[in-house]
């Protein structure tokens, strides 16, 4: 399918439904990857789903994206510029908008699907703008409360939905980050499942039968 001039650079799966809108996954890459990395989960996606796998706005030396940078100091260690993120996450709450009307799809059914940095721009769209979102499936990320709209705990995060998991020997995030998710979403009242599993930094097929069960549930 011809992907239309949107914002972000994206690719495309189309829905298998025929008629109406159909239901959409926003997939969103992980620090120093590009918009193919998770595209390759596409095919294996329940088919009623349109997929967008969208391209991270900062391009880094050699190749690959990100949707914020990420220096190392040696000094002050490792730090997020927080900025940019917030940044970002406009960006991709402006893309979300004009791909549902660009491709006719069911803006009241968005899921977001990211890996690594993408899982935390998708927690920060998500419970930032909790009315635009259905579905999260957060992949060995964690929640920045730093890059999260103003206000976001006044708005209803009731209707949210969230599937989390981590790798229990992660070196890139550690666990312990991302066992801090649970917590908040209790505390904004979000439904949610966290799990983890015997990996490190990337997502096993037992974690992707997982999530997919779960997205098959809350669809």
């Amino acid at each position: 399918m011809t992907t239309a001039p949107l914002s972000l650079e994206h690719l495309i799966k189309p829905s298998s439904l025929t008629e109406g809108k159909s239901p959409v996954i926003f997939l969103f890459h992980g620090y120093g990857s590009n918009e193919e990395d998770l595209f390759s989960f596409a095919s294996e996606l329940p088919p009623e789903y349109a997929v967008i796998a969208a391209r991270a706005p900062y391009p880094l030396e050699p190749f690959g994206y990100a949707w914020y940078a990420i220096n190392f100091d040696a000094q002050n260690g490792k730090w997020s510029d927080d900025e940019q993120a917030k940044g970002s996450r406009e960006r991709i709450v402006s893309f979300i908008d004009e791909a549902c009307d660009a491709y006719h799809l069911d803006s009241g059914n968005v899921t977001l699907l990211g890996f690594s940095q993408g899982t935390i721009l998708s927690y920060a769209v998500a419970l930032s703008y909790p009315e635009k979102i259905k579905n999260v499936i957060g992949l060995s990320g964690y929640i920045n409360r730093g890059i999260l709209a103003d206000h976001y705990k006044e708005k209803d995060h009731s209707k949210l939905h969230v599937y989390a998991s981590h790798g229990q020997v992660d070196q890139v995030i550690p666990p312990e980050w991302a066992q801090r998710i649970p917590p908040i979403l209790n505390e904004l009242g979000i439904s949610h499942v966290y799990e983890e599993f015997p990996i490190g930094h990337g997502v096993s097929p037992q974690n992707f039968h997982s999530f997919k069960n779960w997205l098959v549930q809350n669809g």
